[in-house]
């Protein structure tokens, strides 16, 4: 299985492999539609124009106690601009999703999605996640910094750069639940009252209240040059969470934010309905890069899936990507080929996954092999933002 070989390793492809085929995920076959305006896409009544649009989105994981990076400005520098060969620097992605999936250590993980490993995350680690995202000198103030340094060498970008924020699943704990030891109301209280996940109306108010303290916290930033766009489902698939999406969307989309989600490669394609889901935007996994037996044919197949559907794409690497690990640079490579021959770069939105922080640590490669991937993968990001832009 290749579902969690980008967050939790081997040992969490196994138990979600499991689960896969003993039914805990199952698989249908539904029809859906897709656009490339939000208007046309969302399931709401929320105009376009209201809703951010984001074109290159960079996936941007921290705040898990196994995180290594630390997202100051330096770090975030190789995200915001790039500096080609010929030495002419330019703006790089325009949108920045910041998220994570657990939060603690082994042993003693809270999880933010149903399915990996360790206990689901309380109101406690909600709170303190997003505080990660708004510390001084880290997370938002720390891109909003380095935002503020490169507008002083290439002036102000056409439009202020997009925060997205990733929105934990409110996970049903209990008696008959995939978490019968936890008490149904472990999450914790909203205004005094302790909210039980067995009922939609709960779940729902602890995500309104996750929406409402984060924008509270964006606020209190006074941000000169990235504005909050949106929220990102951290669940990849929707089978725990049908049943309240819409009302998590009405709410967001109320706020004029856009409701962002990146399902897996057809684990349970639901996201032919990502449409009924509620979601403005929906971006595919693939899934190719990750295991070397998976042939070519996967992107060209996940490419027409995305047509077909009028989803987005996700582009994946990881640090398997260097010379000096596994060498999987050529599989980077087959992405942007695919993309390309496919008509991806003038047709799609694309969310790209770089583990933790790939892209900065292949900026500061020392072999030249990873060196030129940098820099012909910058030159890919340019190159989709012009020609999605002016198509």
């Amino acid at each position: 299985m290749e579902l969690m070989v980008k967050y939790a390793g081997w040992a969490a492809v196994m138990a979600w492999a499991t689960l896969v085929f003993t039914g805990f995920v199952c698989c249908a076959d539904r029809q859906s539609v897709d656009a490339k305006t939000a208007s046309d896409v969302s399931g709401t009544e929320t105009p376009e124009a209201e809703i951010l649009p984001v074109t290159d989105m960079v996936l941007i994981y921290g705040g898990g106690k196994h995180r290594t990076a630390t997202w100051n400005r330096e770090h975030f520098a190789p995200y915001v601009s790039y500096t080609d060969r010929a030495q002419k620097e330019q703006w790089l992605f325009d949108g920045f999703l910041f998220l994570e999936i657990t939060n603690g250590v082994s042993g003693k993980q809270r999880i933010f999605a149903t399915g990996y490993y360790g206990q689901p995350a309380g109101k406690t680690e909600w709170e303190r996640q997003a505080d990660y995202y708004f510390t001084e000198n880290n997370g938002v103030y720390a891109l909003d910094d380095c935002i503020a340094a490169v507008t002083e060498r290439l002036g102000a970008p056409a439009e202020k750069r997009k925060v997205v924020i990733g929105l934990p699943e409110p996970i049903v704990a209990g008696p008959g639940s995939h978490y019968a030891e936890l008490p149904a109301d472990y999450w914790g209280s909203v205004d005094g009252k302790q909210l039980d996940f067995t009922g939609n109306d709960d779940r729902i108010t602890a995500c309104k209240w996750f929406i409402d303290y984060v924008e509270a916290r964006f606020n209190e930033g006074n941000f000169k040059h990235v504005e909050l766009a949106g929220f990102y489902w951290i669940a990849e698939e929707s089978l725990h969470t049908k049943t309240i999406l819409a009302e998590v969307a009405a709410c967001l989309n109320g706020k004029k934010y856009s409701f962002n989600w990146i399902p897996y490669w057809k684990t349970d394609p639901d996201y032919y309905d990502w449409q009924a889901l509620k979601f403005n935007y929906a971006y595919l996994q693939p899934n190719y890069f990750f295991n070397d037996n998976t042939p070519y044919s996967r992107l060209t197949e996940a490419c027409n899936v995305a047509k077909l559907y009028r989803l987005d794409m996700e582009l994946e690497f990881d640090l398997s990507v260097f010379v000096g690990d596994r060498n999987r640079g050529s599989r980077l490579y087959d992405y942007m080929k695919a993309f390309r021959e496919n008509g991806i770069l003038t047709s799609k939105r694309i969310a790209y996954y770089q583990d933790c922080d790939a892209l900065y640590q292949l900026y500061h490669a020392a072999a030249e092999q990873d060196k030129n991937l940098f820099h012909d993968f910058c030159a890919f990001v340019v190159e989709h933002q012009t020609k999605y832009q002016n198509e």
